[in-house]
């Protein structure tokens, strides 16, 4: 039995709903069917005009700054004058730390967009009866959550991802961790990185939580029928630099060259689409690899269902930015697809060499044609990765199950 909160949680995200941030939707799914009551801040208003249809789910309040200047001026404004009014001196605690960063920073306008945002945002915890604020990300949704959580005087925690983390100075994350009540982060390659910089008095503040999915969503996938046509390898991800596509593509060709009969299809949407489609052009793979833009999670696991096996060449970009462990890996396996991807981050805490997936070293498209052309031209081996894949998903990342302890530690603070 877990205990209860009578009132809700303050949740702050960046952008919500969001289609490259399942996992946060996951969670909030599974907070929610707990009996978790939530409410949910998003400093900003959802770009995409489709969505996963879980959404609809989600029964939590969601609160947006109005869309219009004007409008957004004048509820920022009334927001901070009733939170000043309501508790001066915290209020005032939250400027003069504000201030301080503001001046340290190199961005001292993002820092006050923070501050202006935590006014909103304590306001209406104040209105609700929050107790505790939890945000998504260390970088802006954290400094948000920890400068309402002041105008407040209630306790905040955080989850750092990988972006967030490994592109923000070590000393920012040390003074974020050492005023929140805990940190959650989602691989134990975070968790070691995490502590190779905090002082040890708050090693025990950073807890591992693997991101779940709803595994009800991801049926095993029927086995390939080898008549069914050219063999389809799949990628997911953001069109970004650490995703990679631009290795699997250069795998690709040599899978052409080598005579190797298969097609590929890349889901995502990104800045580096339009050079990866012309690279594709100049290397006149137009025939074999597809580009399918972004997808709502309906028609991914249909995806997925139609695959042979998946790809992700995921490496470390030269500003430091990595992945954790994508949750598009783990549908992947969920689904019971063989999947070959690269020795980065904490990839490897989820893939087992040669037991239910395949690890090549990252930037190295030739270990990855290497890899993918033996699951092409060896059926058997393909199929028993495959089932091992399915097995190694279950319980461990499975967001009902992963929710529990995130859960656990929030109402620890909410009910204090």
């Amino acid at each position: 039995m877990f205990p209860s909160a009578d009132k809700p949680i303050g949740y702050i995200l960046k952008r919500y709903p969001r289609l490259s941030e399942t996992f946060i939707l996951n969670e909030i799914r599974a907070l929610e069917r707990l009996g978790t009551k939530l409410t949910l801040f998003s400093l900003l208003r959802p770009e995409e005009t489709h969505y996963h249809p879980t959404v609809n789910e989600v029964r939590s309040p969601v609160h947006y700054l109005p869309a219009t200047w004007l409008r957004k001026t004048l509820t920022v404004a009334g927001a901070h004058l009733a939170t000043a009014f309501a508790a001066p001196g915290r209020y005032l605690h939250a400027l003069g730390l504000a201030t301080w960063w503001a001046i340290r920073t190199r961005h001292p306008i993002s820092v006050s967009k923070q501050f202006l945002r935590a006014g909103f945002v304590a306001h209406h915890s104040r209105k609700q009866g929050i107790r505790h604020l939890h945000a998504h990300f260390a970088n802006a949704p954290a400094t948000v959550a920890r400068l309402a959580a002041v105008m407040c005087g209630i306790t905040y925690s955080f989850t750092t991802h990988a972006k967030d983390l490994y592109l923000s100075p070590a000393r920012v994350i040390s003074r974020r961790v050492r005023s929140a009540s805990f940190v959650l982060t989602c691989t134990q390659h975070n968790v070691d990185y995490l502590r190779g910089f905090l002082p040890p008095e708050d090693h025990a503040k950073v807890h591992l939580v693997y991101h779940g999915i709803d595994l009800s969503a991801f049926p095993p996938a029927a086995p390939i029928d080898p008549d069914a046509g050219l063999p389809l390898i799949l990628s997911v991800g953001r069109l970004v630099p650490k995703k990679g596509m631009s290795d699997l593509i250069e795998a690709c060709r040599l899978l052409h060259d080598r005579g190797v009969p298969f097609r590929c299809a890349i889901v995502g949407e990104g800045p580096l689409r339009g050079d990866l489609e012309r690279h594709v052009g100049e290397l006149n793979l137009g025939a074999e690899v597809q580009f399918l833009g972004a997808m709502a999670h309906d028609r991914l696991t249909r995806l997925y269902g139609e695959a042979t096996m998946f790809a992700l060449a995921c490496h470390v970009t030269d500003d430091g930015d990595r992945d954790g462990i994508p949750n598009v890996i783990v549908e992947a396996m969920a689904t019971g697809l063989a999947v070959v991807s690269t020795q980065v981050s904490g990839i490897p805490e989820l893939v087992d060499h040669g037991r239910n997936g395949i690890l090549v070293s990252p930037r190295d498209p030739v270990a990855m044609a290497d890899a993918l052309q033996r699951l092409l031209e060896q059926p058997e081996m393909r199929q028993r990765i495959a089932l091992a894949a399915r097995n190694s998903i279950e319980g461990r990342f499975e967001c009902w199950e992963t929710a529990k302890e995130v859960r656990s530690l929030l109402l620890a603070e909410a009910t204090t």
